[in-house]
């Protein structure tokens, strides 16, 4: 696994994404807006003209391939471009996972963009969403990468679009797996329930053997 290092403290984090998270939401309202605009033809082709000239201004500098999970010194990762919670993907909703009490949770808004049935949630987004807070709840222990080995999705009932909040906490640990237990609920309740088995890779260095094949001084787990 490459752990490529970004030698940067919090606060640089900090500044960066104080630039990079409010362009995503400009984004994530584009999209809303063509999802909903009922403006005429004229309008519409006058908005790709200039949606096209940013695409070009961003295009003049970028990054070949993926973002990837860059680190910094202290081991946070930064996965912006991730499809669940990238902060610099305006695809992924505006997730952010808080751990606190043994939990991963979060609240999310959910709008037009993740509509599946009128009204309703994607199932596959529902997914998408529990796939990464079981991931993370794996991982709030030792902040080393868990992978899904299964993932098993109840769809209790329709989830509404709107705000949801999701909860997931792992249940037991075997060796290199952990079993974890996640949930979608709306403003009536639970929608969506799953259980996942996370698996930490073979030979995954630790956090101390990473930070010395980085050149990083220890801090405190």
């Amino acid at each position: 696994m490459d752990f490529r290092l970004e030698d940067i403290d919090s606060a640089e984090v900090d500044r960066r994404l104080s630039i990079v998270e409010p362009l995503a939401d400009s984004v994530r309202d584009l999209i809303d807006a063509v999802i909903r605009t009922e403006v005429d033809d004229a309008d519409l082709l006058a908005a790709r003209g200039r949606i096209d000239a940013v695409v070009d201004a961003l295009r003049v500098r970028q990054k070949e391939g993926a973002y990837g999970v860059p680190f910094t010194r202290d081991l946070t990762g930064m996965p912006w471009g991730n499809a669940a919670v990238g902060a610099r993907n305006a695809v992924a909703p505006p997730m952010r996972v808080v751990h606190a009490d043994g939990a991963a949770t979060a609240e999310v808004e959910l709008g037009a963009a993740y509509e599946g049935p009128a009204g309703r949630v994607h199932g596959g987004i529902a997914a998408l969403l529990l796939d990464q807070l079981v991931g993370e709840a794996a991982t709030m222990t030792t902040r080393m990468p868990c992978f899904t080995g299964t993932l098993t999705v109840k769809y209790v009932r329709p989830t509404a679009l709107g705000r949801v909040w999701l909860r997931a906490e792992v249940i037991r640990t075997e060796g290199r797996k952990k079993f974890v237990r996640g949930t979608i609920a709306d403003a009536d309740g639970v929608t969506v329930e799953a259980d996942a088995v996370m698996i930490a890779p073979k030979d995954m260095p630790s956090a101390a053997q990473i930070r010395e094949a980085l050149g990083t001084a220890p801090t405190a787990e």
